[in-house]
């Protein structure tokens, strides 16, 4: 079943009730009696259109919901159905095997990426499986016919003027932004419960002391009962997080903050029209082309010039990454700082050139101060953007756990060594792996406090302007 035409057939499906229910209730409404055009029983309760949405919503929706779940939860019935028919002599025990059998019989079944002979009982098996299929994506079509036809049947012959359908629509869209609002808090849960399910496991098998105030980094393969080694101590990916978050800010905050200083102050409407949004292009540029930019253009290029004047700067270093990584923010500062700006009062700016300020005067002891939290604001969530920044570190900054404030040197942060832990087959019974959840943790709370912060300062002085 193509999810293409699915969605293409509901999308139809929609417009067609949407017209056949507005085209009824605009009927019912011309019904009414020009001698009684005010009467409350005569008239609309909703609008033409509210009907027919509410027609859109009683066909349409619970087809796409029987759909959805069909997607979701339908294969595995199937598969579940085609490994109860495989004859116990053929079917593995564990449970990876299993899977690699049903992989086999699925690329039999669809033709595609078949490897090998088929023995008798998976060629049987992929046939029963397509003649599942088969039988289930027309049961399922089916199945969305009859509900979409049971919901607009029963809109068609409830609809008159009393219905309200208004209310039922508003309704429907406010359960609609409940339910986003739910996954979007339950997925915050589910990562948090996550990282500290598994960070408890880490934590059994290497000491938080060792973990957090350890000064060697170096993870070992440490399984229960072992006993934990040395090589876990956060302190250097800590130092090299912050070092280049660092560089990062003491670029993007001075260049971030006057270029908003400047659009929202000095330039004219036609040069901030076109320099606005070529500062904010920045913004939409992938880290991994940041990254590619530091690695064959930056690095070499700091390289050669410490060369120059007897400095050893490695072309993969903290610098590298900072000077990269404080280009990219220099869009989160420049352009949440001035649409913070324009935000002051102008009667603020006209009250302080009537007293005899200068422009400059005006901005640096009038607008700067009234927009101070807000900038601040700004600039806490641009440094928890870049603690948390990947691509550009795993390229540019050489990749070395060592504990370090040279910012000539190779350092690695906590999100390149969660890449690290993480990459390829893992065992989660040893801490080396584990130790990725415990790292992702740890960043989680520093990004949090510092989101917090932010918010904290722009609540308690922002200030609020008619």
């Amino acid at each position: 079943m193509n999810s293409f035409y699915v969605a293409a057939g509901l999308l139809a499906l929609s417009v067609v009730v949407y017209q056949f229910a507005l085209v009824r209730s605009k009927k019912m409404e011309a019904d009414v009696p020009a001698s009684e055009p005010t009467s409350s029983s005569l008239r609309l309760h909703s609008r033409p259109s509210y009907h027919g949405w509410l027609a859109v919503l009683r066909a349409t929706v619970p087809a796409a919901l029987i759909f959805i779940l069909w997607t979701i939860f339908g294969f595995q019935v199937i598969s579940t159905m085609v490994l109860g028919q495989i004859p116990a002599e053929h079917l593995p025990a564990d449970p990876l095997q299993q899977k690699v059998l049903l992989q086999k019989i699925t690329n039999l079944s669809t033709g595609f990426g078949i490897v090998g002979e088929a023995q008798p009982f998976e060629q049987a098996a992929a046939d029963y499986m397509r003649e599942l299929t088969a039988f289930a994506h027309l049961f399922v079509f089916g199945l969305m016919a009859f509900v979409a036809a049971i919901g607009f049947f029963w809109t068609w012959r409830s609809a008159d003027r009393r219905t309200r359908a208004r209310n039922q629509v508003e309704t429907a869209v406010q359960v609609a932004l409940l339910a986003c609002s739910a996954i979007a808090i339950f997925t915050t849960l589910g990562i948090v419960l996550s990282m500290l399910s598994e960070s408890f496991n880490f934590f059994r098998l290497v000491s938080p002391q060792d973990f957090f105030f350890g000064t060697t980094w170096n993870p070992g393969f440490v399984t229960y009962g072992q006993g934990a080694t040395e090589g876990f101590g956060i302190l250097p990916l800590l130092a090299g997080t912050f070092l280049i978050a660092t560089i990062a800010m003491l670029v993007a905050i001075p260049i971030g903050l006057m270029s908003a200083i400047y659009m929202a102050e000095y330039a004219s409407p036609a040069t901030r029209a076109w320099a606005k949004p070529i500062i904010e292009v920045l913004a939409g540029i992938p880290t991994i082309v940041y990254g590619v930019f530091a690695l064959i253009m930056v690095g070499p290029f700091l390289s050669d010039l410490g060369a120059s004047f007897g400095l050893d700067i490695r072309a993969t270093s903290a610098l590298t990454a900072g000077l990269v990584m404080g280009i990219m923010i220099i869009p989160f500062i420049s352009s949440l700082s001035d649409d913070i700006i324009t935000q002051v009062p102008r009667a603020m700016r006209d009250g302080s050139l009537a007293l005899g300020a200068t422009k400059s005067e005006t901005t640096i002891k009038v607008v700067l101060p009234a927009a101070l939290p807000g900038v601040v604001g700004a600039i806490l969530l641009a440094v928890s953007r870049a603690i948390g920044e990947t691509m550009i570190v795993v390229l540019a900054a050489g990749n070395a756990p060592v504990l370090t404030a040279n910012p000539f040197e190779s350092v690695s942060t906590v999100t390149v060594s969660i890449v690290k832990q993480l990459t390829g087959d893992q065992d989660f019974s040893s801490a080396q792996s584990l130790a990725g959840f415990a790292l992702g943790l740890t960043l989680f709370v520093m990004t949090l406090v510092l989101n917090v912060i932010a918010l904290v300062i722009v609540r308690r002085y922002r200030e609020q302007y008619e």
